[in-house]
């Protein structure tokens, strides 16, 4: 069993508040877990309006499914136009 978990660094240069924030970050979860079947959480900066940092986990039986999964979502998320990508990091375990 091969656990991936990537961690992405946002930034959210068209939120103007934390509600803007809040709004933006739902609909990128829900997308997320719905089109690539992945357990996504945001867990840091919650109370920074203009910044977010997400942890995104998948479970496969195959390292190299593990790695595609999560290089398809840092391609998904730096497609959308309302943020950007700061920094991100891959781990499998």
């Amino acid at each position: 069993m091969r656990v991936g978990i990537l961690t992405v660094e946002l930034f959210l240069g068209e939120a103007g508040s934390l509600k803007d924030k809040r709004r933006h970050l739902k609909s990128l979860l829900t997308r997320l877990r719905n089109r690539y079947n992945v357990s996504v959480a945001e867990v840091d900066h919650q109370g920074n309006w203009q910044r977010a940092t997400l942890a995104v986990a998948v479970v496969s039986n195959r390292t190299a499914h593990v790695d595609e999964s999560l290089r398809e979502v840092v391609n998904f998320i730096a497609a959308q136009t309302a943020l950007e990508i700061i920094g991100h990091r891959t781990e499998v375990l």
